[in-house]
């Protein structure tokens, strides 16, 4: 997975939050069960409202050095071949780069979301949320919100192999949320309960299958700064590392390993097999027509 060096980054569509402090924070008991509830119940999921957590604040959250850190730090290709934070800025960039030209290319209209980087805590309009709820997408505000630490988590707390695109794929995976938000499936399915079957996990799946749409046109899609594709290479072994992702944040894997037990009643994001079919699915056919989980 490999950057244009002379491309330029837009900071603008990063929030950066780090550092902050956030008064307040989710109500939902202490300890490893918190920890646990949080983890099955919202890990790559869709705004903390959905699990009761509490709003404290106007949700804007805390500044902490706004955008200081990735405007000195993200400016062009090159950054964010060494840097990680600067790699996700180059992502957001080249997934919302797509969407906006899919959105045109079909008649509508793709409003761009920032992504807001924050560590500790955070204030939305989904309500407070803790870094250990994982990344998250709020519809209330639009807002893609993602603690860098999730990717070293991925590799020591799941299980996955890592590599640089497992985190591309969290990112496009969320912004497939923003997709679903924008089109109306968002609305469609919520409260549509839990299950192997429920519309949660169909909700979840879909966005996987956004992620892998992206990702099979990532290398071709012109960036808005150069006129030419932000992400240059993308290889057979960094589409298996996003496969392996997948799988770790599957609801049976998770299961099994924090629960000692797999109760597909209960899930809410699809199991390891599901969510990486619905990844290759999206990845394979690059048409998010395909992408229709709810059928």
């Amino acid at each position: 997975m490999r950057f244009d060096d002379d491309a330029g980054l837009d900071t603008s569509e990063v929030q950066d939050r780090r550092g902050g402090r956030v008064p307040g924070g989710a109500r939902l008991g202490g300890g490893l069960a918190a920890l646990i509830a949080l983890v099955l119940g919202l890990l790559f999921g869709v705004g903390p409202d959905r699990l009761g957590l509490s709003s404290d604040g106007d949700g804007q959250g805390a500044t902490g050095s706004s955008l200081a850190e990735v405007q000195r730090s993200c400016r062009t290709g090159r950054d964010a071949n060494a840097r990680e934070d600067c790699r996700t800025v180059a992502v957001v960039n080249s997934v919302q780069d797509y969407w906006t030209r899919e959105f045109a290319r079909r008649g509508g209209t793709y409003t761009r979301a920032p992504t807001v980087f924050f560590d500790g805590r955070v204030n939305t309009a989904c309500g407070t949320a803790s870094s250990a709820v994982g990344p998250f997408y709020c519809p209330g505000d639009r807002k893609v919100y993602l603690d860098l630490g999730f990717f070293d988590d991925l590799r020591t707390k799941f299980g996955a192999g890592g590599g640089p695109f497992a985190g591309a794929y969290v990112v496009a995976h969320e912004y497939g949320h923003h997709v679903q938000n924008l089109t109306g499936a968002l609305s469609r399915a919520k409260g549509g309960g839990t299950g192997a079957g429920g519309d949660a996990v169909r909700t979840e799946l879909q966005a996987d299958c956004y992620a892998g749409v992206w990702t099979r046109h990532a290398t071709t899609t012109p960036s808005a700064s150069t006129g030419k594709p932000l992400l240059t290479s993308l290889t057979d072994a960094d589409v298996r590392d996003g496969l392996d992702a997948a799988a770790a944040v599957g609801d049976d894997r998770i299961q099994s390993r924090y629960q000692g037990r797999v109760t597909p009643e209960t899930w809410t994001h699809g199991s390891a097999a599901q969510r990486q079919r619905w990844f290759y699915q999206g990845f394979t056919s690059g048409d998010m027509a395909q992408c229709d989980t709810f059928r």
